[in-house]
């Protein structure tokens, strides 16, 4: 089977999920960030956003270019994000060092304001965790052929997100940030992170 589908050693011995390949950045999102439960309002907002620049793209392009966009979005902070006017889309675009798409960039204003919104009436990380009743979903998977693109409760968080003004958040967009974020437990069985992620899944 190829290591794609399943697990890869590294020169450590320990199992990984096969996505993670070779890269040490890659190895390191992997051991580090991928799967640990954030509960942090602003660390949400922010990888929500990544996740929606990635649309198109593959993770690492985005992950490479994680400082370069914090540094261009002030720190991904929502109150300043809501008021970006006119100029600074425009200097957005003219930013080597991020994704410019100028749809991606409008939607980050507007879902900068949607945040906003939520986040006031009842805070972004209880929103979001509400949607797995506080505690993140263990799977089982053996191959990452197992792991789906989407589930059912991603198009519902996407349905009810869209109709809170987000965008760039389809349901294949919003599984992978509940991976990543650790709503969803997707690190293979066997991979040395699983039962560690897992001990993670409860809030304190």
């Amino acid at each position: 089977m190829a290591w794609k589908d399943s697990l890869i050693k590294h020169y450590d011995a320990r199992s990984r999920c096969g996505w993670c390949g070779l890269e040490p950045v890659y190895v390191t999102y992997h051991d580090t960030e991928w799967g640990v439960p954030e509960w942090d309002d602003r660390a949400l907002f922010e990888k929500l956003l990544l996740d929606g620049f990635q649309a198109g793209l593959s993770w690492i392009t985005i992950l490479k270019k994680r400082d370069a966009f914090r540094a261009a979005f002030d720190d991904f902070d929502p109150d300043v994000m809501a008021r970006y006017g006119a100029d600074k889309k425009a200097a957005l675009m003219q930013d080597a060092g991020i994704v410019r798409n100028r749809l991606k960039i409008e939607a980050s204003v507007t879902n900068a304001q949607s945040y906003l919104e939520i986040q006031s009436a009842q805070g972004f990380s209880n929103y979001l965790w509400n949607f797995v009743d506080g505690a993140a979903i263990q799977n089982q998977f053996k191959t990452l052929e197992q792991v789906p693109a989407e589930t059912g409760l991603a198009k519902i968080i996407s349905m009810d997100l869209k109709s809170r003004g987000f965008r760039f958040v389809g349901p294949t967009i919003v599984y992978a940030f509940m991976q990543a974020v650790g709503m969803v437990n997707d690190h293979l069985i066997d991979c040395h992170r699983h039962a560690d992620c897992a001990a993670l899944a409860k809030r304190c």
